[in-house]
């Protein structure tokens, strides 16, 4: 197979690839209310409301601010669209994040949590949902301004993930049963689910409110109490979660959200009552997260980055194939840690494959001003991430050997806005598997289509050289073939036919460097709980 013969079909201009229109000018505007912990927003919508900018601990918005200059700690959160800060936070200290675990074990202990009905706690999860749903273009226009997430992805994936989260574990919260084990004629024993106690719930900025209720909801359910940390670039969503919270009637102490940085991550997860850590994040801060809990040995459940495969067989749709594999490394600006941007293509079909993947990406991808409803590719959501995507980027074309069907200065695009972390859709062909976008997480909008395979064997061989094991995709419509390379392929979930479709009631993580444990799910509320035995003699004496 020629490369020319390979290229012919990507003569696409920069006219065809579409762009929003351009961005309105931007405005928003804040006033401090005489709480000091709350702010009036109005953002670039023209949606007004009020961002809580404390640390929410015990029910009330903490503001360090009123400590001693040497202990202040505060940040701004970015909107990545514009690059203009929003707002400035408070930032949790160690000393906060102590003043948070110390009331999360309070609740915990306390008979208004401890003894109450698990109906109660599942009316309460409800309540809380109840109360997303009422808040939800708030919740998503927050998620919108700082993330950078096109407003229609927030309105319609975001905040409903969120609420049927809390409402499939509501309906678990009074299921959690033990078993029951007859040992003969003088023995009887049975278990008890019993929750673990506080627990420490790390949230990425890639689905700030999305993955904060993947693991308050089953860690709340199961009676446990938490401390919610979100990533410093994204913590607005979470911090208004919290008026929602004491509004819904938790008592004090049972939720509490601590926004910080590093330091208040490494607090939290060395903290000797911390029960249970739960993070998502990159597989490096993972590694230390494990090593903070050494000490205390609490329990992890760690989900963490992956370099996904996408199999397509030579009996593949070839049109599904190419839609499903873009909603699979486009979607989100391609900040997915299930991105399944490592595609392996048949031989026969990689051309059609490849020229299909890039007409759709073209037609589907716009780029532009998250809030316009026609908008599908906003910004990266950090600076940070905006340089990595982009070294990668160039250390492709540096090592040569992978062509560049879509990328940003290649005459594909049209110019990208002046401002905001935007990085366009880029399609690697004829990519070695050994270079380095094949073999390290990416995290961003760009697709690695490997040099063409031709066996099975070869494909599976190809899936699993890699030492992640988040997720993989298979696309064939051969049931038996879809079966046996499901179970050969080294991950935690397969696709067969789609990319990304996952569900609140199937368990989700990974193996290897993406992870252990599992979230969702029964799986997911089972990670919250902790099973004890009890043994009782029924008569036997000595």
């Amino acid at each position: 197979m020629s490369r020319s013969r390979l290229l012919r079909c990507y003569n696409l201009y920069a006219s065809d690839f579409p762009i929003s229109s351009v961005f309105r000018k931007r405005t928003f505007t804040t006033s401090r209310s005489r709480n000091d912990q709350m702010t009036t927003l109005t953002a670039p919508n023209g949606h007004t409301f009020i961002q809580p900018t404390g640390l929410f601990i015990n029910n009330a918005f903490i503001n360090n601010t009123l400590l001693p200059s040497q202990a202040r700690s505060t940040f701004d959160t970015i909107d990545p669209s514009t690059e203009l800060p929003i707002i400035t936070l408070c930032s949790a200290t160690p000393s906060d994040v102590d003043q948070a675990v110390t009331a999360a074990n309070r609740a915990f202990n306390s008979p208004s949590w401890r003894d109450v009905d698990a109906n109660h706690r599942r009316d309460l999860l409800l309540r809380l949902a109840s109360l997303i749903e009422q808040h939800a273009h708030t919740l998503a226009t927050i998620e919108t301004w700082d993330t950078g997430k096109p407003i229609t992805s927030t309105t319609e994936f975001d905040i409903p993930d969120a609420i049927s989260t809390l409402k499939y574990y509501a309906g678990w919260a009074d299921k959690l049963t033990g078993s029951s084990h007859s040992l003969g004629p003088s023995k009887w024993a049975y278990t008890i689910r019993e929750p673990l106690g506080v627990c420490a719930l790390i949230v990425p900025w890639n689905y700030p409110i999305s993955l904060s209720m993947w693991k308050l909801a089953p860690a709340l359910a199961a009676g446990n109490t938490v401390v919610l940390k979100p990533s410093e670039h994204t913590s607005l969503s979470a911090l208004y979660l919290g008026q929602l919270i004491r509004e819904a009637g938790f008592p004090a102490g049972v939720v509490n959200i601590v926004p910080g940085d590093s330091t208040a991550g490494e607090a939290l997860c060395s903290h000797p009552d911390v029960a249970k850590i739960s993070f998502t994040g990159s597989t490096t801060t993972a590694q230390s997260v494990m090593r903070s809990a050494s000490e205390s040995l609490a329990s992890l459940t760690l989900e963490t980055g992956g370099k996904s495969p996408l199999i397509v067989f030579e009996d593949a749709d070839i049109d599904q194939a190419a839609k499903w594999a873009h909603s699979g490394v486009m979607a989100n600006s391609g900040q997915i840690c299930t991105s399944t941007a490592n595609m392996i293509v048949h031989k026969n079909v990689y051309v059609q494959f490849v020229c299909a993947l890039r007409e759709y990406t073209l037609k589907t991808s716009v780029i532009g001003d998250p809030w316009q409803s026609r908008t599908f590719h906003g910004p990266q959501t950090t600076k940070a991430q905006y340089e990595r995507v982009s070294s990668y980027i160039s250390t492709a074309k540096r090592e040569g050997g992978a062509t560049a069907t879509l990328s940003t200065g290649t005459g594909d695009f049209p110019a990208l806005p002046d401002k905001g972390y935007f990085i366009a859709p880029t399609i690697f062909i004829l990519v070695n598997p050994s270079s380095t976008v094949a073999r390290e997480e990416i995290f961003g909008p760009v697709a690695t289509v490997l040099l063409p395979f031709d066996t099975e064997e070869e494909a599976i061989e190809l899936a699993n050289d890699t030492r992640y094991g988040l997720a993989a995709s298979v696309f064939t419509q051969d049931v038996a073939k879809a079966h046996r390379v499901a179970k050969s392929i080294k991950t935690g979930m397969v696709w067969v036919n789609s990319s990304q479709d996952c569900d609140v009631r199937v368990p989700f993580g990974g193996v290897g460097l993406s992870g252990v444990g599992r979230e969702l799910g029964e799986e997911g509320l089972r990670a919250f709980t902790t099973e004890k035995s009890v043994h009782v003699n029924l008569g036997m004496r000595l």
